[in-house]
Parts: C-alpha cells; structure tokens; sequence
C-alpha cells in the first residue's frame, strides 16, 4: 500500500476542520486542484470517499470521523518535530478570518481592524458571524477563529483572553424635555426605557441588578441590535441602558448626550474567546494578538 504523504493528512485535516475544499486549499495556501488531488490520493488510499458534499459543506463519512482525531494528532506531531508550521507572515498570506462577535464590536472594532489591516495585511479578508448560541460549535469545528464579547457558558477545551473592562452608561436624546444636566435615580425610575437584548453583551447583569436593588424601569421597547439604537433615542424621550463604549462612540452633544446609570451596576468584562485545536495555529495567534492590541487602546487611538 502507497505510504502517505504529510500534505495528504494535513488537507485531509483542513478540510474536516473547515468541511470547504476551497477554504481548506486557502488556509494551507495550496491551490483547490493541489486539495482536490491529494483528497482523490486519500480516498484511493482508504477504499471510501472520506467526504461528501451536502447543504453544510463537506461532511466525513463514518470512516472519514474515525481518522479524523489520530491525522489531526500524527499532523500536528509532525509539524511540531519537524518546524513544517512556518511563523505566519501577515504581508504576504491570502486568508479569510472568520470573527464571531456582537454588533457593538462591529461599530467599534471593524473600522479599526479594517484600517491597520489594509496596512499590514493586504491579502488578508475578514467575514463576520454573529454572535449566537451556535457560536462554541462554529469555534470548535474551524468554522469561527475568533468571537468576541461575553460568553460565560464557555466550557472546557476553549481559552479566552480579557480584552478590556466594561461599564455601563445611559443615553437620551439632546432635546429630551426633561433630562438636561444629569439623570437622577427618580428619573431613571418615571421615564420610558428602550432595551437591547442581543447575545454576547452582558444586558442579563442590567436586568438582574435592578430586580436585585427593586428599581422600576418602564421598558416600552425591546429591539434585537445595538445598531439603530442612536436613530430611536435621538427621536424619541426614551432612556436606553448602553456599554459605556458604544456610549463614546454615539455621543453628540447636538443629538445624543450620556450620563452615568444613577445606580450601581458591575462592569464586566469582554474577552476574545478561541478553541484549543487553534491555539497554536500562528495565523490565529496574530489575528488574536492585533485584536488584543486594538481593543485594549483607548477609542480613538
């Protein structure tokens, strides 16, 4: 029997990990032919597709998901041993990341992260996911590199690392009739709130602290995104409970102002959050350190 080759067993698992011959072919900068012939080598070798296209994408067959754990393990010894893994070059790779994150994130991160990398990175694309109750099974499989935000029903097999500090801050309208110089706890309580509940920013701390400490809130509104909270409160006498750096992002003083929440409430904190199959992986090691350097930088810097 034909012995295999080390690039045969790496696509075999780029291509579990991603179940994309395409993508496995661009994270392993091979071209889709180069895959696509070492996957027909693999199947050949082992008498069974390994693989086959569905409405998901590629997925293993019975024999492909019993290989699928000692190649990953025979790959990744043999990159260790033999250096095969080459530090990743940012100016010259071509990858797509994959990032999971909430909204706020794309308002406050995106721009940035869009900026530096078309200055470091050209080749380099990002798309962006939501973040859901899926997202521990798309950073598990490869599908996500990265999520961003709070996640604490994380279990084991994943990292994560403290991005920085959040707090929160509330938000009216520059022409509310009533909330001028500051927000008192008393107006707080008599005024109409606009809520976001979304996934992955925390806003279940808001609802427990004020049952916990008996504030009456009037919520009149509930909406799904941060994103057109600004456009609501402008227009409206609505209060809105926001993190504090979306609050620096949309204040205007001619159209938004932002007061503290006259009451207290914990910060938390937000992470970047990975799976541990990746933890070595150097371009998911960059794209983590670049995060970790542009979110724990003051707005604006």
């Amino acid at each position: 029997m034909e012995t295999l080759e080390i690039r045969q067993l790496s696509v075999f698992d780029e291509i579990y990990k991603t179940r994309s011959v395409s993508r496995a072919a661009e994270n392993l900068g091979l071209g889709q032919p180069a895959v696509s012939i070492a996957l027909g080598k693999l199947r050949e070798h082992f008498g069974d597709p390994l693989f086959v296209r569905t409405s998901a994408g590629m997925e293993p067959t019975p024999l492909g998901e019993e290989l699928a754990e000692p190649i990953r393990v025979a790959v990744a010894a043999v990159s260790a041993a033999s250096g095969h893994r080459a530090e990743f070059d940012p100016t010259r790779a071509r990858r797509t990341f994959r990032i999971a994150m909430t909204d706020i994130s794309q308002l406050v991160l995106l721009p940035r992260l869009w900026e530096r990398l078309r200055t470091v990175a050209p080749g380099i694309h990002i798309d962006i996911a939501n973040l859901s109750a899926n997202t521990a099974g798309m950073l598990e499989s490869g599908e996500v590199d990265v999520a961003l935000g709070f996640m604490p029903q994380l279990e084991a097999g994943f990292y994560q690392q403290a991005l920085f500090r959040q707090h929160y801050v509330c938000m009216a309208s520059a022409t509310h009739p009533r909330i001028r110089r500051g927000l008192t706890l008393a107006q707080f309580e008599a005024e109409e709130h606009a809520v976001v509940s979304t996934s992955g920013t925390g806003h279940l701390i808001i609802d427990r602290e004020i049952a916990r400490q008996d504030i009456k809130r009037r919520v009149v509104l509930r909406i799904p995104s941060f994103v057109g909270i600004a456009y609501v409160v402008e227009r409206t006498a609505l209060l809105v409970t926001i993190p504090q750096r979306l609050g620096e992002l949309l204040a205007d003083e001619e159209r938004l102002r932002v007061y503290p929440v006259p009451f207290p409430l914990p910060e938390y904190a937000v992470k970047q959050h990975w799976h541990g199959r990746y933890n070595n992986d150097p371009g998911n090691r960059w794209l983590r350190a670049l995060i970790q350097e542009l979110l724990s930088s003051p707005l604006g810097h």
